[in-house]
């Protein structure tokens, strides 16, 4: 069986997953068979694998960074928020109901089960787990049944590195103030402290570190600068949304919808050189972009009700009807077309006018789509008409069925039960249900050309190869923890020997 180690953070937002991925890296790089493990995770950023299971995104990054294939066990509880107060229930990659946070607090014990299943088979299959924590151990109200944090680590009977963010300030007091709310069997599974996020001098915190290592009884084992890499973010807490956009000749401004979901779809055209690329949370933030994309989100409806209440709505058909160009995925598609019925209350039920854009009507049905599809451009209008015939890959999730009438439909898709078509297109507004097509390098420069064409200038020879850009981030992210954390203690911590690194 594997050995385990465990990050667990002081805080959300942290840095746990990265240090996650990080240590993934570190130890496929030296050698080892690794893999992550995170028991439950609650976002809205998932992914779809080749068996058609969903899944969280970061637990997908980490995989990458293991040089693995993403698989359900590695992600066994997923919970994706539709509300303040509820949340559908994932299991092992099949929705399992949609629960308020009370019931599930109540019901989450009988997960462990899954939780162990997973768990034990992917420590079969490697040496190494890397467990990632959720939120912070020290939620006192939260440590009654705990299955992600210390009641995971103990389950695993796993070590823990505790990490806190210093960029927030009070890096020590939250350390300190961690531990010291942790039950004493619990503060024993902790073998080292991380601080995380540094900017300046590390020699500076010499004295902190020696009272925080004094007061804890705990080693800092790394003192982790605040490392500029570019991989998955895993969900609303993305420094992405308040980024401003650099000067370039394509300005694309992404609809910060209160849901978001699946933001990842458009971050590989951050990376293109011709392309600014920027999320708009209100008129004032949208300005007059080329191009403007409407995200996934996990509940259309409301979602496009605040469209409509704060004017964003408004502004895009204003966009539209002066020549300006839109495209939909997933949630966004289906908000562009004619109508939203919702006759089962699977989202708001009952009928929703949709912005009129696209010549669609959809019906929400309680049944999931979960697969992975390959796909070529089918018929596209208005500026976008040079994507005729360029293929893409990626996947769909969603609940409701989409309907175009015929000669209308964007692409035609291969894959799960068939091919089908999918989407619509009308003038320079277009919508697809495909995830991750802006990951394809050939429909990404192929999509941005049309509009550089369209303002008539100078048009990109390569699209961004975004698999091998990624490969680049994570040994960048690898090579910079490796360098501030004290490997042989870790190492040492895990009860294994430090190879000579491999690649």
């Amino acid at each position: 069986m594997a050995k385990a180690i465990m990050v667990q953070g002081t805080t959300s937002n942290a840095g746990k997953s990265l240090l996650t991925a990080a240590l993934c890296r570190i130890f496929r790089q030296d050698g080892y068979r690794v893999a992550p493990f995170k028991s439950q995770n609650m976002a809205l950023n998932s992914f779809i694998t080749s068996e058609g299971l969903e899944m969280g995104r970061a637990q997908v990054m980490q995989a990458e960074a293991a040089g693995i294939a993403p698989s359900v066990r590695m992600n066994p509880i997923l919970l994706k928020p539709q509300s303040d107060t509820g949340s559908q229930l994932i299991v092992m990659g099949e929705v399992r109901g949609v629960y308020a946070a009370r019931d599930y607090f109540a019901m989450k014990q009988t997960l462990i089960p899954d939780i162990l299943e997973a768990y034990h088979s992917l420590a079969a299959e490697n040496d190494i787990i890397v467990i990632e924590g959720a939120g912070s151990p020290a939620e006192i109200n939260l440590k009654d049944n705990d299955i992600v944090n210390m009641g995971m680590a103990k389950m695993a009977d796993a070590p823990v590195l505790l990490c806190g963010d210093i960029d927030r300030g009070g890096v020590f007091a939250s350390l300190y103030g961690t531990v010291a709310l942790l039950e004493p069997e619990e503060q024993d599974r902790i073998k080292g402290l991380i601080i995380n996020k540094f900017r300046g001098d590390a020699a500076i915190l010499e004295p902190g570190v020696k009272m925080l290592e004094d007061l804890t009884g705990k080693p800092v084992v790394g003192v982790v600068p605040y490392l500029q890499v570019d991989v998955d973010d895993e969900d609303s807490l993305s420094e992405r949304f308040t980024r401003k956009g650099r000067a370039a000749a394509v300005d694309i401004a992404v609809i910060r919808l209160p849901r978001i979901s699946n933001f990842t779809d458009f971050n590989a055209l951050e990376r293109m050189e011709s392309v600014s690329l920027r999320y708009a949370g209100s008129v004032g933030e949208l300005g007059r972009p080329d191009l403007i994309l409407l995200p996934g989100t996990k509940n259309t409806m409301d979602d496009l009700k605040w469209l409509r209440e704060c004017g964003l709505e408004s502004a895009i058909l204003k966009h539209v009807a002066q020549g300006g160009a839109v495209a939909g995925i997933c949630g966004g598609y289906q908000m562009l077309g004619e109508t939203l019925s919702d006759p089962d209350g699977v989202e708001a039920g009952g009928e929703l006018r949709g912005m009129g854009l696209l010549p669609t009507r959809t019906v929400f049905r309680g049944d999931k789509t979960r697969t992975r599809v390959r796909g070529r451009v089918r018929q596209a209008q208005g500026m976008f008409q040079g994507l005729e015939g360029v293929a893409f890959e990626g996947y769909e999730i969603h609940m409701g069925d989409t309907t175009a009438p015929g000669g209308t439909n964007f692409a035609a898709l291969s894959g799960g039960e068939g091919e089908k078509l999918d989407g619509a297109s009308q003038g320079n507004v277009w919508g697809s249900y495909v995830h991750g097509i802006f990951d394809q390098a050939e429909f990404a420069r192929a999509a941005v050309n049309c509009i550089l064409r369209a303002k008539g200038l100078e048009e990109e020879a390569e699209g961004l190869d975004w698999n091998a850009y990624k490969e680049q981030q994570y040994g960048k992210l690898a090579d910079g923890v490796r360098q501030s954390v004290d490997l042989e203690r870790i190492y040492g911590i895990l009860g294994l020997d430090r190879k000579e690194r491999r690649t």
